[in-house]
Formats: C-alpha cells, sequence, structure tokens
C-alpha cells in the first residue's frame, strides 16, 4: 500500500509499526513517536476549541521546541495551515506576516534569552492585522493582554502530558490541501509566503530521506537550524518519514552541538558555513568525529573550499546542497565522495530522480548545454504551489510548464548534477562573459593581507565593471593600488575590479537559515563611493 502522503502521516506510519521507537531528543528525554503523535493529537483538541478549523491560519511564532511539531501535527490533523514566523523577524516583520496570511490566531512564547517577544508584539498596530482574533502563550499560567481587540489565553503544556489522556481527533489531512506558508529570505524587500501543500512537503521528505541516506541503519539528525525554515524544517520532516532519532537544539551554538553529536553519535547535520566554522572552533584538538556521514551546508561567506578541507580533516563530511523555500531545502546535495573543490559547491544531484533542471540564458532566454552559465529553472513534485494571495508573483516565477524560475545562476554538468553559482541580480557581465563574484573573491582573499573579500558589478564612469570591498587582516599595511596590481598579475585583465574599497565589516542580515552579506547594500555603497571618490 503506498503511503498517505500527509504531516499526520509522516508520524502515524511509525506509530503503526514501532510505537516506542525514539523521535526526539529533548534533553535528558526521549519522546516516542507515540508520544509526539498524542501530542499531535492534544494539540488539535485544543486548537479545535479555539475555533481553529480546516483551511485556518494560524502563526507559529517558537523557537525549536517539541510544540512547534506537534503543533504541526495538531493543524495537519485539522486539515488547517501553519504559518512559519521567523523568530529573528521584528515588529514590522511580524505585522507584513500576519496581515498578509490572514492569520486568525498567532502561537508564540514571551521571550528567548535576549529576544522579547511579548514587546515586539505590543509595538504591534491593531488594526494592520484585521484577521488577527487570539493570541495564545506558552510558558505563561495566566493570559495577559497582548494586543486591543485579541483575546490572550496561556497555551498547553504538551510535554508534560501523560499520552494516555490525550483525545482521539479525527484526521481530515489531505495530499492536497494547503499545509503550510513559509517566507521567503529576500534582504531588500518584505518576504512573500511560499504555498506548501501536504503532498510537497511529504513526497519531498521521502526522496530526501532516501538519496541522503536516512534510512540506514543508525541514523540520527542534529536539528540546531530553525524549524521556522525550510533550511531547518526539510531535515527534520525527513527524519519523521525515515523514523530516525532528532536531537533537537533550540538554538545553535557550538559546543552543545559537539556535545550531542558525541552523545547521542548522530550522523546527519545541515547548515550554513557560519555553523560548522563554530562547531570545529568548539571541538577540542585534534580530536574527530567518527560518526558523522551527511552533513550538507550552503555557503553565505566566502572560503568554502577551505573551510570543506578543514572540516574533511576533523571527521565532518562537508558536501555542497540547494535549495529555497519554494522548491525546500535539500533539493540537492553534491556527491560525498567527490573531489573537495567540487564537492564544497552548491547543488548536486537532485533527490528527486524524476526532477526537471534546465537552465536558460540570461538575455536571450535560450535553453542551454551543459557547462554554460545561465538562469537556473527547477521543476519537481516538491515545488511549491505559488505565492500566497499573489498570483501576479506566481505568474512572474513559475511558466506554464511548471519550471520555476529560481533567480540563482548555474550551470548543468554532464553527469546530471549541477553547479549553483550565485543570485542572478549578484552575476557580473564583464568582457562579454557572464562572471560570478565568487571566483574573483576567491582569488582576492589569497591576496597577502587580505582577510575577506566581496565583489559586486557596478557602473563605473558610466561602463559595467566590478568593484571590490576587502577587510584588510590585523597590522597590515596594503592599500587598494598594491591589491589591484596583484590582482593584475593572477588573474585576467577585465576581471579585475575597477574600484577597491577598505570596510571594518560587510553589512549583514540575520535569517532562519543564518547570516547573509547584504549584496544589495553594497552595491549602494558602491554607488555612493564612487560618486565622491576615486580609485
Amino acid at each position: 500500500m503506498s503511503k498517505k502522503l500527509t504531516l499526520t502521516a509522516l508520524v502515524t506510519r511509525h506509530v503503526e509499526r514501532a510505537p516506542a521507537s525514539c523521535a526526539l531528543l529533548v534533553g535528558d528525554r526521549r519522546i516516542s513517536f507515540a508520544e509526539l503523535d498524542q501530542m499531535g493529537r492534544a494539540a488539535a483538541e485544543w486548537l479545535q476549541e479555539q475555533g481553529i478549523g480546516h483551511g485556518d491560519r494560524v502563526a507559529v511564532w517558537l523557537v525549536n521546541r517539541p510544540e512547534w511539531l506537534a503543533l504541526m501535527l495538531g493543524l495537519s490533523r485539522l486539515g488547517a495551515v501553519l504559518v512559519a514566523v521567523n523568530t529573528r523577524y521584528r515588529t514590522a516583520e511580524l505585522q507584513h506576516i500576519l496581515a498578509a496570511s490572514g492569520a486568525r490566531m498567532l502561537i508564540m512564547q514571551p521571550r528567548f534569552r535576549t529576544i522579547d517577544f511579548q514587546a515586539l508584539l505590543e509595538d504591534l498596530e491593531p488594526g494592520t492585522v484585521p484577521d488577527l482574533e487570539t493570541i495564545a502563550v506558552l510558558d505563561q499560567v495566566a493570559a495577559m493582554p497582548l494586543l486591543a481587540g485579541c483575546s490572550s489565553l496561556p497555551f498547553p503544556d504538551l510535554v508534560a502530558l501523560d499520552a494516555p489522556d490525550a483525545p482521539d481527533v479525527a484526521d481530515n489531512s489531505s495530499e492536497n490541501d494547503l499545509a503550510m506558508l513559509f517566507t521567503t529570505s529576500g534582504t531588500t524587500k518584505l518576504p512573500k509566503l511560499v504555498m506548501h501543500t501536504h503532498r510537497s512537503l511529504v513526497s519531498h521528505a521521502d526522496r530526501v530521506a532516501r538519496a541522503f541516506r536516512f534510512e540506514q541503519p543508525g541514523a540520527g539528525l542534529l536539528a540546531p537550524l530553525p524549524f521556522c525554515g525550510t533550511f531547518g524544517l526539510v531535515p527534520v520532516t525527513t527524519a519523521l518519514a525515515a523514523g530516525v532519532p532528532i536531537a533537537i537544539m533550540e538554538t545553535f551554538d557550538g559546543c552543545p552541538a559537539v556535545e550531542l553529536i558525541l552523545k547521542h553519535r548522530l550522523t546527519h547535520l545541515f547548515g550554513s558555513d557560519e555553523m560548522y566554522r563554530r562547531i570545529l572552533e568548539a571541538m577540542p584538538e585534534e580530536f574527530r568525529f567518527d560518526s558523522l556521514r551527511v552533513c550538507g551546508f550552503a555557503a553565505f561567506q566566502t572560503g568554502a573550499e577551505e573551510l570543506a578541507r578543514q572540516a574533511d580533516a576533523r571527521g565532518i563530511p562537508l558536501a555542497g546542497v540547494y535549495g529555497s523555500s519554494e522548491v525546500q531545502a535539500l533539493f540537492s546535495i553534491q556527491s560525498v565522495q567527490g573531489e573537495v573543490r567540487e564537492r564544497c559547491k552548491g547543488g548536486g544531484f537532485p533527490a528527486d530522480p524524476e526532477a526537471q533542471v534546465r537552465v536558460r540564458h540570461t538575455e536571450s532566454g535560450a535553453l542551454l548545454e551543459p557547462e554554460q552559465s545561465g538562469v537556473l529553472e527547477i521543476r519537481a513534485e516538491g515545488n511549491f504551489s505559488g505565492y500566497f494571495n499573489n498570483p501576479e508573483a506566481t505568474a512572474e516565477a513559475v511558466d506554464n510548464d511548471g519550471f520555476f524560475s529560481t533567480g540563482d545562476i548555474g550551470y548543468l554538468r554532464r553527469d546530471g548534477s549541477f553547479v549553483y553559482q550565485t543570485r542572478a541580480g549578484d552575476a557580473i557581465r564583464l568582457g562579454g562573459f557572464l562572471v560570478n563574484p565568487a571566483e574573483i573573491e576567491d582569488v582576492l582573499r589569497d591576496c597577502p593581507g587580505i582577510a575577506e573579500a566581496q565583489v559586486i558589478g557596478a557602473d563605473v564612469d558610466g561602463k559595467p565593471a566590478c568593484v571590490a570591498f576587502v577587510i584588510a587582516q590585523p597590522d597590515t599595511d596594503i592599500d587598494a593600488e598594491g591589491i589591484r596590481a596583484w590582482l593584475k598579475n593572477t588573474i585576467a585583465p577585465f576581471k579585475v575590479p575597477a574600484r577597491v574599497w577598505f570596510l571594518d565589516a560587510f553589512p549583514v542580515t540575520e535569517s532562519a537559515n543564518g547570516t547573509k552579506i547584504q549584496r544589495a547594500k553594497l552595491r549602494t555603497m558602491a554607488a555612493e563611493r564612487d560618486s565622491n571618490t576615486t580609485p
């Protein structure tokens, strides 16, 4: 019999086969699949008592904790929709998500470490979220007024629930129902809401489980990235699909991550390059992991190849992955057996063997042959259904054949894999060639005296060119002309930046997936500096 492709079924399939098997590792507690299922049922009953039903949107604004997953299962059981709210969002972004989604309920915690969620909510103008009726708060024994016009109530302690007391709530989920709204992670515009059905989420999880070796004996996942983002949630739904334990981290920190991998002999880990650097820093000197099998990473900073080499030496087999809210995280992964220089690149082989990836010329629109760079387009069962209440944006992103134009630059390899190079807006046309700025950044980091570099396209003296922003190493004597002179002896002349400027730090934005450099802000800075300075 084929598997039912709903989020509820991710767990009930294991309850039927091995109810006592471990689903979640939370501190010293082991939560079985039967217990997680009961938590989901209890969440469904409570939500139902509050009037939540089929098609209603409920915003979840929580750090990683079992209740997040219980709510996912409870909403799934009711046929309601989870709106995943980034815990790093502030008042303006929260207002936008609540208003755009039409969420009837917000489920939140009052604070976490330095984040005062309650204060952020209190700064919100009530009239801007007309559909919001109820605010439920975890870790709070009594209701508190949080927002004018909305009722407030405490959310029950599902983790302390005795399994036999959990109710039996009918499963009203359907494979083609809308299940979740993710947000896009752009750095310059308010996020769009990305729609995923039960089928797209669960079919993708099943395929990733097979392609990423989750189904091999002894597998276990460390889950340090926020569940509110696809990079954090897809590994978790994949582990649920495969029936393997998930060690939950409320938020990532290097030392606890190392301890959890060792304690539970975890095999799978996914995150940003920044996260792996912090793990390496937290590891005892000369120590090597011997349990890790698949460690996918996305490079948001420079230096991916050197990071991969350092990780290899410490038993962390890094391989580049690719994904987005629209096609989901872990869409693909590079071969772990590949040469370091190639497997540290984003992209790889799609987890879905039936997925189609093609490349289109950025200007002519012609489809390109392997090894030619252009815009990546993807069609797969795990693709999103569109942008919520935004048919214009959906029509712009998805063609009549169902291919999603990713806005990313890359190329196909002849072995069936592909390589992600950069965002389309970051690619630079130089000397008649489409150039990935990372090529120049890698060379710049080898220049004596440079710690980090970012290269962007800009108009210089009215002509298209590239410019560089660099961070100098401490106590070095280096100037812009010295850097350009060094580059002229190292790379093709047309790739040498027309301007080089020094910064103390790059402008960044925090997303659910990691820290990303604001290249759009760098472009603005370049325009301002070029109009006021000379090289």
